[in-house]
């Protein structure tokens, strides 16, 4: 009986563990596809709003969920992760809720789906998390896929996280210049003064952010 009770609990554990490894990958890998579309015709976009949000969400979250279920024996294992690794995953997990729980609080969720760029006004947030870190919400999701991966323990989990992040910088870099079309010498002197994605990295006011 108490086997029967050890194996019952072992199956549920590793299932609610897979769980959230999938949830996070839902969540967070599907991000960066959607700024795709919505950056590099952000002019276009501007004058078709009704659509951008619609079509963004098919070629993210349309294009990554398929393959998540595709693949995901090879992504998220059978097996129960050591319990290091699944409370260091855990961790990181609250760790992007928190922050992103700061984000939220800071931007709204308007800004958080690209309502700024899409009206082509907005201004530069440079108070609460963003006064420390540029881009809070990809350190954040970073942190999450990170953990996922520990929790998931495949190559093949890392090699999407890899992927992701690929992706995410080419996003971000797409981001910035928008901004620095948007709101030219301000956002160039908020670059120098907060660093992309930890505070220990700020740069001097003397030096301007790279292209």
């Amino acid at each position: 009986m108490f086997a029967q009770a050890w194996h019952f609990e072992y199956d549920a554990r590793v299932r609610v563990l897979r769980w959230i490894a999938a949830a996070v990958f839902f969540l967070q890998l599907p991000i960066p596809l959607y700024w795709f579309v919505v950056h590099p015709k952000i002019e276009f976009w501007r004058k078709h709003r009704n659509g951008v949000y619609g079509i963004g969400l098919i070629f993210s979250w349309g294009l990554v969920t398929p393959l998540l279920i595709l693949f995901r024996g090879d992504l998220f294992g059978h097996g129960e992760p050591a319990p290091a690794m699944a409370t260091a995953g855990l961790v990181l997990i609250a760790l992007e809720i928190l922050i992103f729980w700061h984000v939220k609080s800071d931007l709204g969720t308007a800004r958080l789906v690209g309502a700024p760029e899409l009206s082509g006004g907005g201004e530069i947030v440079a108070q609460g998390i963003y006064a420390h870190i540029r881009h809070p919400r990809y350190t954040a999701s970073f942190l999450a896929i990170v953990g996922a991966c520990l929790i998931a323990g495949t190559r093949l989990a890392w090699i999407a996280a890899g992927a992701w992040a690929g992706l995410t910088l080419i996003a971000i870099r797409m981001e910035e210049r928008e901004m620095r079309a948007r709101f030219g010498e301000a956002f160039e002197d908020y670059c120098r003064r907060v660093p992309r994605f930890l505070p220990l990295m700020a740069r001097s006011k003397s030096v301007r952010p790279a292209e």
